[in-house]
């Protein structure tokens, strides 16, 4: 994977917040952010996949129970 670099700006306490958590555990800040990032993006898919199934039709439980009883399953 290439690499670009990446700037921007932040409070002066979140940026001593994420130095010293890193520090303390022993990673690098490059790496802590990108890993927030990646993880905020599939937050966002989560979300958006989540907001496609509540739009799709339901079906009774009971409906389901004899579809299955149909097809031998239960």
């Amino acid at each position: 994977m290439s690499k670009v670099q990446l700037a921007t700006q932040v409070h002066s306490q979140v940026k001593k917040a994420l130095e010293d958590a890193c520090e303390s555990r022993g990673l690098k800040i490059g790496h802590f952010v990108q890993e927030a990032i990646l993880d905020k993006l599939e937050e966002y898919e989560d979300i958006a996949d989540l907001r496609k199934l509540r739009a799709e039709p339901t079906r009774p439980l009971s409906e389901i129970i004899k579809d299955l009883e149909r097809s031998d399953k239960v």
